[in-house]
């Protein structure tokens, strides 16, 4: 097992690209497909689920890798089970599944990690088709059951889940997107898509309302989405969210995105009170007026304001969206053509997303995984293929240019139908690698080969006593090097069905130090100068604030 090292090495990596990846999964012990269902998928249900969490259980220093897991339509409860890998360094994985106590055999879709009970120790959230659960960990490499307890288990079909302090108390509450109402042994009647029969849903399903809790403090939640403003919402089909201060309020705000309905921003008033502004900040729709089929989230700073922008994923025959904020507002406009990802995303069925500066230039590049829903899916039927390939996308100036297979690596020419993807430096060098779900198919690592330039890993810590938003989950940190400014959040969700690694990845193309400004999620401000690069730098909160 590897020591816990918090300053990574700095050395280069040579490699033949400067955006490069090596699918290592059949070196890595990571051996299993991903349950959902069976192929060919017959109903909504075994379509919609992959999810992925890199956590470090063992506070090692390193990112081990959870998968939920699914199940199958005549047993959603008797799947083949939940995984846990303990990364073992140098890309190397080790099932310790047993030994962790883990016993989850339900549909498991978005899992959230975050430490809940404030023991230091980060807890796994998996929203689930049938009763979602808590797995409370001991800080012995051992995993209890904690739903009930808890408060949890709810067994309406939750899809994705995210922690965030939205209260400013120091402990994570837990908001969870729920999809539809939906009984295998009764599905819904079939319908046409472009003509072909395809199998019925969302549309004509009875949506269910999310659901916002609020940690109490001593092991217990307390849903709160009457009081709150959550359930004044028209019930949605929920596929994905993010939790951040999305106008600049110091306040922890709650975006989410629904499937073929306007997506939600909840902003936060204060006392755990919100109030839906997505269609008047331009958030609910997009730039034609539409409803989309949102599932991938990715966020970013694309125009450099300091402000996020935000990237959704979409439906096949459609655009995936980017959405950048205006001048001195908070409020948003519908910039995807400018910035070229509109045209060249129609054909894909889009899912996992999120912006990483892979290549280490000073600007963050873009990943997006694709695959169908509908098995029969070809181009002269559907204008699309249900095996597809990655979208990979390179920042250039103003736009992002699609990265072709021969520059980026094999993986990019390869077809799958990927649904879930998390992110992190799993090796140590510095780089951002990723871990890929794909239904009914392997889980997959690529491994980022590519990076030629520097790095800077801002892993925050908050151990005041009684804390459990250890990580900073809802933090900003922005980066000044030269003349050159770098925004990023800490956040809780995002990508789709995810909890990718809890800090904040620069890439930088020189070695000169850099100075940090912290805004943590309660709004409390820390600065730092002088700060060396090429290291993975945890950044302890002031004692006493």
């Amino acid at each position: 097992m590897r020591a816990i090292v918090f300053l990574a090495a700095a050395g280069v990596v040579a490699s033949p690209s400067a955006l490069h990846f090596t699918d290592v999964t059949a070196r890595s012990g990571v051996t299993m497909a991903i349950t959902s269902g069976r192929t060919p998928s017959t109903q909504i249900l075994e379509v919609k689920g992959g999810g992925l969490a890199l956590i470090d259980y063992d506070n090692d220093g390193d990112l081990d890798l959870f998968v939920p897991n699914g199940a199958y339509l005549d047993a959603p409860q008797a799947g083949p089970g939940a995984r846990l890998y303990e990364n073992d360094g140098h890309m190397h994985f080790t099932d310790v599944t047993a030994a962790s106590g883990i016993d989850f055999h339900g549909w498991g879709m978005g899992v959230a990690v975050g430490d809940v009970d404030g023991n230091g120790f980060d807890d796994i959230y998996v929203a689930a088709y049938g009763p979602d659960v808590l797995l409370l960990n001991d800080g012995k490499k051992r995993f209890t059951d904690g739903t009930a307890r808890a408060g949890l288990g709810d067994p309406r079909w939750g899809t994705a889940a995210a922690f965030g302090d939205i209260d400013g108390d120091g402990d994570l509450d837990l908001y969870v997107a729920n999809y539809v109402e939906f009984d295998p042994a009764h599905p819904p009647a079939g319908r046409t898509f472009f003509g072909v029969p395809v199998f019925g849903g969302p549309m004509g399903l009875k949506a269910v309302p999310d659901v916002l809790y609020e940690n109490l403090g001593d092991g217990r939640f307390r849903d709160i989405s009457g009081p709150s403003g959550i359930a004044t919402a028209t019930p949605s089909y929920g596929l994905g969210l993010a939790i951040l201060d999305f106008d600049g309020d110091g306040r922890q705000d709650i975006f989410v995105g629904n499937d073929s309905m306007p997506s939600f921003l909840w902003i936060n008033q204060g006392e755990r009170r919100f109030v839906d502004n997505a269609l008047r900040v331009g958030l609910a729709l997009n730039g034609d007026g539409e409803a989309q089929a949102t599932m991938g989230i990715a966020i970013a700073d694309v125009n450099g304001d300091g402000r996020p922008d935000v990237f959704t994923t979409n439906f096949a025959n459609d655009t995936n969206t980017l959405r950048v904020s205006l001048p001195g507002q908070a409020a948003w406009d519908d910039r995807t053509r400018q910035y070229n990802l509109g045209n060249v995303s129609r054909p894909f069925l889009k899912w996992a997303t999120m912006f990483y500066d892979f290549d280490h230039d000073g600007d963050e590049d873009l990943v997006v995984f694709d695959g169908h829903v509908y098995p029969g899916a070809t181009p002269e039927t559907m204008d699309s293929t249900y095996r597809q390939t990655p979208l990979l996308f390179e920042r250039a100036g103003g736009r992002f240019e699609r990265v072709e297979a021969g520059r980026g690596g094999p993986w990019l020419a390869e077809a799958h139908v990927d649904r879930s993807a998390a992110f992190g430096d799993l090796d140590g060098d510095g780089d951002v690698d990723i871990v890929v779900g794909e239904i009914n198919g392997p889980v997959r690592l690529l491994q980022n080969d590519g990076a030629r330039g520097h790095y800077l890993i801002a892993e925050l810590a908050d151990r005041r006593p009684g804390t459990g938003n250890r990580h900073g989950l809802g933090a900003k940190i922005v980066l000044r090097q030269g003349d050159a400014t770098q925004t990023r959040w800490v956040f809780s969700g995002g990508s789709f069905q995810a909890a990718s690694a809890p800090y904040a990845h620069f890439g930088l193309p020189t070695d000169a130090e850099v100075s940090l400004e912290i805004t943590w999620p309660d709004g409390q401000h820390q600065k730092l100068e002088h700060v060396k690069v090429d290291r993975h730098l945890v950044i302890d909160r002031p004692k006493g604030e």
